[in-house]
């Protein structure tokens, strides 16, 4: 009896051997390019970002300060830094953006580079250092911290000339040199037109292919962090989702061909917002949108705050459409967040928490199509398991495949979240959603891509079964993720 127990543990063990050793055979899918590099993934892992913008605008009534506004203006009675980054976190943000610099050219620091600054106002006797106090409070609240420094400078008097070039890269040393790590730089393309320009209120234009040689621009930020994401029309980090709505395109690639794009180009805001299937470069694109119908407060707007209900549609519109949302929520003269908008954002982040409270697919049972070498580090529970560096995938020349989710019992089925493994590139092309019911497969749903993740809402139904076909690829479809609400 015992030496039968032997030797059937020893046949165990080398039957088990022998699976493990046939599974490291099987090689992972080769990538299919480009890929996001591991900044670019945190950003994705981001989902909700938030911008700050906050100048003597907010004071003047303005959207776009001239650049002749008195440094006197800007005198917030109550400002607190804290205050924004603890809403901000309660609501799901996780990174804070700040308008260091608007296209007033009122700067938010004490730089030695100007003195149309906040150390000339009467703002704590011009003693403050906005840039660093968000900065702070940011840190405190374990958000990160990025900066918007406007190209253009309707104050300065150099503007359009070669010696503001030297201005600006300067102040972007100021500001990547002495306020920790900063995770996102965004600037966009806003670049010359009438303006104050230190007293000569004329016209200026450039040409923004050539002007800033960015290049060289961000090069100079690099090398003083190297890890920074760069946020403009076309990147090189991000790109702008080409408009300001909240809408990322139905498709939406993360590749882009750059070499023919630059901050301010009329017309690309359709190959913008939908991306390239053959770019060559990986830039996904980030959804800005401010909580009011103007990026800066201005007391006529309180009535006209997004709703609750707005923000989530427009968090299905971006994050759910596998872009990364940016919403900019200014604060008022008093340097508070309004009460207005905290409702908003505390309703939608209950609207949020609410809708997506229990995914009902976790750990469920997955029927695929097929499997990888029928290896099971490939297999379909890999898409329910909860982790984002498993998935499930077929051989090499299966383009096309599908996953069954048994839910174990009939439940009200509202949402389906879908992510790809991105690390090895973005693949999916088209794909639809089947549910059962009445003892058939029915359609509810049908889209292109996916990306880092795709949330789509269909009408409430009662199934058991949810049945995702992968319809074309670019290359074997990579699945990372499935969830069901």
């Amino acid at each position: 009896m015992i030496l039968r127990t032997i030797k059937l543990t020893l046949f165990l063990l080398t039957f088990s051997s022998a699976v493990n050793a046939q599974q490291k055979k099987v090689e992972a899918p080769a990538p299919v390019f480009p890929l996001p590099t591991e900044e670019q993934m945190q950003w994705h892992e981001m989902e909700t970002n938030a911008f700050v913008h906050f100048t003597t605008n907010t004071f003047t009534g303005l959207e776009w300060g001239y650049g002749d506004e008195k440094e006197s203006i800007f005198n917030p009675t109550a400002l607190d830094t804290r205050q924004w980054a603890k809403i901000l976190k309660e609501t799901g943000f996780k990174t804070l953006i700040l308008t260091t610099k608007h296209h007033d050219g009122f700067c938010l620091w004490p730089s030695k580079y100007t003195e149309h600054s906040i150390k000339n106002s009467p703002y704590k006797n011009g003693k403050s250092d906005l840039v660093k106090e968000t900065a702070e409070a940011a840190k405190k609240y374990g958000l990160k911290f990025g900066v918007y420094l406007s190209p253009w400078d309707r104050n300065h008097p150099e503007y359009g000339k070669p010696a503001y070039l030297d201005y600006y890269r300067n102040q972007l040393s100021e500001l990547f040199s002495n306020y920790g790590p900063v995770f996102e730089m965004w600037f966009d393309g806003a670049n010359g037109g009438d303006g104050y320009y230190g007293g000569s209120r004329e016209i200026r234009k450039i040409n923004a292919v050539s002007y800033y040689d960015w290049p060289k621009t961000l090069d100079i930020v690099r090398k003083i962090q190297p890890n920074v994401i760069f946020f403009s029309d076309a990147g090189p980090g991000v790109r702008w989702v080409g408009n300001e709505r909240g809408i990322a395109g139905e498709t939406n690639w993360n590749t882009i061909s750059t070499d023919t794009l630059h901050a301010g180009k009329p017309g690309i805001s359709d190959i913008l917002n939908s991306g390239s299937a053959d770019g060559d470069k990986w830039v996904p694109a980030e959804v800005d949108v401010s909580i009011r119908p103007g990026w800066f407060y201005h007391a006529n707007e309180d009535v006209k705050v997004k709703s609750a209900e707005q923000l989530f549609e427009i968090y299905l519109s971006s994050v759910g459409r596998g872009s990364t949302l940016l919403l900019n929520i200014p604060p008022d003269q008093r340097g508070l967040f309004h009460e207005k908008d905290i409702e908003s954002l505390k309703g939608y982040k209950k609207i949020l928490d609410t809708e997506f409270a229990l995914n009902i697919a976790k750990k469920a049972r997955v029927k695929t199509s097929s499997i990888r070498s029928d290896a099971a580090i490939y297999a379909g529970k890999m898409i329910t398991d909860g982790k984002k560096d498993t998935y499930w995938t077929t051989d090499d020349d299966l383009k096309t495949g599908s996953f069954e989710i048994d839910l174990g019992k009939t439940a009200p089925v509202k949402y389906i979240v879908l992510q790809e493994y991105i690390k090895l590139g973005q693949r999916v092309k088209d794909f639809t959603v089947d549910i059962w019911k009445d003892g058939a497969w029915q359609k509810v749903a049908a889209a292109s891509t996916i990306g880092y993740k795709r949330i789509l809402r269909i009408d409430p139904v009662m199934t058991s079964r949810i049945r995702i076909n992968i319809n074309d690829s670019k290359a074997c479809p990579l699945i990372s993720n499935a969830e069901i609400y």
